[in-house]
């Protein structure tokens, strides 16, 4: 479908589409909306930045009944960050269609009784983590009896081994009759069937598309790992990046990387799960105004952060998933600008990256900093030949 018009959205929400210059559909949004508006069940793949959260956030408002003061629908995201961008894109939505449709941010690590005070309003939409929501539920303060359409945004987290009983215990605590609807950029396999499971004869969308963004350039540099954050300082001092993101596996490492690229006068921020809520809402702030270009995080930032301008993702550590390569450098290269993806590897790690590369057919060049540049390795080989030359 070539128009919003065709998907048969409201005049008002393709009215308000185009104050945010969004003129027609991506590929996943007119595969989906219509289906989604017929109520059915659905299992959804596309790639990072191909548009998934308006997929789902139009035929929601589209459905929506303001006048109703009561809750719709459910959206939960497997990080904080993630749910407070889907709620700003609704009340955003909200405004420029001109509807009168509430939207509440129920997450943990911020003050219970505010969100009893909002929930006071009768918001049509709830957005956030599961924790939280049947934290309200249980002291009757969400009422999950009226929902009608359940979304689970990046749910390959949300329904692997570590959340799925936590996301199994909120949607049974809606009606049955009610709608499921589960996206990713990834999908895999074992996550499909779990989700069928869980679902009344879901429709599966899998836009074919190639799921690694052409507009991104893949590197690595080989590296002790004693030395990999001094080499990380270098290779920012290289790149000089209008903004990156390095990501780290472990979250007990990562203030003390943030302290020592700033120790060097690099302007850097950290975000991790056991962040204090305001501290990761200022490192947001400060890495989205370009106060700081370097954010040091776990894959917290994976996921959903959505930033304009990152032109680098740096991996300090190797993603310990290879479906996690995707999800992080998905925050670069978005809206068809170009983007760099660096992995800082030990020689055991290159053949992890060799997997990478053969499972989602990239290339991922070696690179080596020479006079304070990335340069191409020369081989043996080259360098034998200028020295015959040479005589």
């Amino acid at each position: 479908m070539n128009s919003f018009k065709e998907i048969k959205l409201k005049d008002c929400l393709i009215n308000g589409l185009k104050k945010d210059n969004i003129i027609e559909p991506r590929k996943i949004q007119s595969q989906m909306i219509e289906i989604f508006m017929e109520g059915k069940d659905i299992i959804a793949q596309s790639k990072t930045g191909s548009g998934k959260t308006l997929a789902y956030l139009l035929p929601i408002i589209n459905k929506i009944e303001p006048e109703e003061k009561k809750l719709q629908a459910i959206i939960i995201t497997p990080t904080h960050e993630l749910s407070v961008q889907v709620n700003n894109e609704i009340k955003k939505l909200a405004k420029n269609s001109n509807l009168g449709i509430r939207s509440s941010l129920l997450i943990g690590g911020v003050n219970i009784k505010r969100q009893v005070n909002d929930l006071k309003t009768k918001p049509h939409i709830a957005v956030g983590s599961t924790g939280r929501m049947l934290e309200l539920i249980k002291l009757k303060k969400l009422k999950p009896h009226t929902v009608k359409t359940i979304v689970i945004d990046e749910a390959d987290r949300m329904i692997n081994n570590n959340s799925i009983i936590q996301t199994k215990a909120l949607i049974k605590t809606t009606l049955r009759d009610r709608q499921l609807v589960m996206l990713s950029a990834t999908m895999p396999k074992d996550i499909v069937n779990i989700a069928t499971e869980m679902m009344k004869e879901p429709v599966l969308i899998f836009v074919e598309e190639n799921l690694i963004n052409k507009n991104v350039n893949h590197y690595y540099l080989e590296v002790e790992r004693r030395d990999k954050i001094d080499m990380l300082r270098k290779v920012i001092r290289s790149i000089n990046p209008e903004k990156a993101i390095v990501f780290v596996n472990r979250n007990e490492i990562i203030q003390d990387v943030v302290n020592k690229l700033n120790f060097h006068k690099l302007k850097t921020v950290g975000l991790y799960g056991a962040q204090e809520k305001l501290d990761r809402q200022k490192s947001i702030v400060n890495f989205r105004n370009g106060k700081s270009n370097i954010l040091i995080a776990s894959d917290i930032a994976a996921r959903g952060l959505d930033i304009k301008g990152i032109t680098h993702i740096i991996n300090l550590d190797l993603p310990e998933k290879t479906d996690e390569y995707l999800h992080r450098i998905g925050r670069t290269g978005r809206e068809k600008e170009k983007g760099t993806a660096i992995s800082l590897a030990t020689e055991y790690e290159v053949g992890y990256l060799h997997r990478i590369q053969h499972e989602f057919g990239i290339e991922i060049n070696l690179k080596i900093l020479y006079k304070g540049n990335l340069a191409n390795k020369i081989t043996n080989k080259n360098t034998n030949n200028k020295s015959s030359k040479r005589r």
